[in-house]
């Protein structure tokens, strides 16, 4: 039965506890067990985990796995992925072996530019407004040195603020569009605190300017955010061989693999139904590394499949060719990333995942990230265009199946040693397990 409770999150974690599971579960001890189960045992490490959200109960785990051999720019990396999903650490590891062989992956950050907003209402003088933000625009940058002068140090800070009318949308609408430099940080908490700066001023200043008139002194601030949309925050990651070295499988030629694998990158271009699930796919790879060094999945997800529509139709991130015998394969995908702040000083996970892969600047990580992608994309297109996804996605399944039915470890061995040579199914699974168990 459902209740309400008054100041919940002032209680001790063992009394939120002790509601949670005495409102919610029929078997309150059960429950309690299965939450304590997940604390960590370090008192210290268990607080700090406690401390990262609100009203903590316990710790939620995904699995780190790590994916060997990708050869990016000439240097070897192991990548670290958390991610609960069957088959994407084997097909990025596998794809990253063929590629090794190949000449391995090549990079490039082609901007790190990342933009914040301050929306206001404004229902003056169009020519008035645009006069006070030239008039103002020096001083909005002066006002935010106190915040800026650290990130100026190391070679960061405000880009560059225009005044963009937005009345043609909302009445009254217009923005400062910012842009900035953060570096090795994400910059979020930098550029927020940029923007509600610059709110301040521009507020405060627009009462005394003289070109106003009294009604067109009340600018009403909005809210001030920073864009998860980082489409001049830029990556490239690409892939090439000879046609001829693309044949790896006996059932089809090089030169039929490079045709089908170009036809279903194109299909995924043009049709939005393939290019969703195309996409999905390059963000397995994506978000498994985003979070397993800390940075946070969903603006990433958020911005990525925003610019996958900016051409107005939802579209395949990454393309495919084939010139003068050349196959090539790559993604341009924006990416705004951080190696220092937030989780990333805290997280011991993190900390380790961030040193596996040489400590790499946001630059670096960006490059690194979109290779995980790319090789998430070319390992599910490859299966596609050949066997056909569930084959490989199935046999990987398999051991969440035995473990449903809670196997032994004998039955285990024995169930995989089965499935080498038969058709993994959940149905073919089950009758599997209940047919061995029968004749045991």
């Amino acid at each position: 039965m459902c209740a309400s409770i008054s100041g919940f999150s002032k209680l001790s974690k063992s009394k939120k506890i002790d509601w949670i599971v005495d409102t919610y579960f029929s078997n309150a001890e059960d429950a309690k067990r299965i939450l304590k189960q997940y604390w960590n045992s370090n008192d210290k490490l268990q607080q700090l985990h406690d401390e990262f959200i609100e009203n903590t109960i316990t710790n939620y785990y995904l699995p780190l796995g790590v994916a060997p051999n990708f050869l990016i720019n000439e240097k070897l990396y192991t990548i670290p992925m958390a991610i609960e999903e069957s088959s994407v650490v084997a097909a990025a590891s596998k794809a990253a072996k063929f590629w090794m062989d190949r000449g391995g992956f090549k990079t490039q950050v082609i901007s790190t530019t990342k933009i914040g907003q301050v929306h206001f209402m404004y229902y003056g003088s169009t020519e008035n407004i645009k006069n006070y933000f030239n008039s103002i625009k020096s001083q909005l940058i002066e006002d935010a040195k106190p915040i800026t002068k650290n990130m100026e140090k190391r070679g960061g800070g405000i880009l560059d603020i225009e005044l963009r009318d937005k009345t043609e949308y909302i009445e009254g609408y217009y923005q400062l569009h910012a842009s900035f430099e953060t570096l090795d940080a994400m910059g979020a908490n930098f550029i927020n605190s940029c923007l509600e700066q610059f709110s301040k001023t521009f507020k405060t200043e627009a009462l005394t300017f003289d070109g106003f008139s009294e009604e067109e002194k009340n600018i009403q601030i909005v809210m001030s955010i920073l864009s998860n949309y980082v489409p001049d925050c830029l990556v490239r990651a690409e892939v090439s061989c000879r046609v001829e070295d693309l044949n790896e499988d006996k059932n089809i030629s090089a030169e039929e693999f490079a045709t089908k694998f170009l036809q279903a990158v194109k299909i995924a271009e043009v049709e939005p139904y393939r290019a969703v699930t195309h996409n999905k796919g390059i963000m397995n790879g994506i978000d498994a590394v985003v979070l397993a060094t800390g940075n946070d999945f969903r603006a990433v997800e958020a911005g990525v499949h925003a610019y996958a529509s900016r051409n107005g139709i939802y579209s395949s991130l990454s393309h495919a060719k084939v010139e003068n015998g050349i196959f090539t394969f790559w993604m341009e995908i924006p990416l705004a990333l951080g190696t220092v702040g937030g989780l990333t000083g805290l997280h011991p996970l993190v900390k380790l995942s961030l040193e596996l892969l040489h400590h790499p600047t946001a630059k670096e990580l960006m490059q690194i990230v979109a290779v995980a992608g790319l090789a998430q994309n070319f390992a599910a297109l490859r299966s596609l265009t050949t066997t056909g996804i569930q084959e490989g996605h199935m046999k990987m399944h398999l051991m969440n199946i035995l473990n449903q039915f809670e196997a032994t470890e004998t039955e285990k061995a024995t169930l995989t040693e089965h499935f080498k040579t038969n058709v993994v199914t959940h149905s073919a699974v089950v009758e599997a397990i209940n047919q061995l168990r029968i004749n045991n």
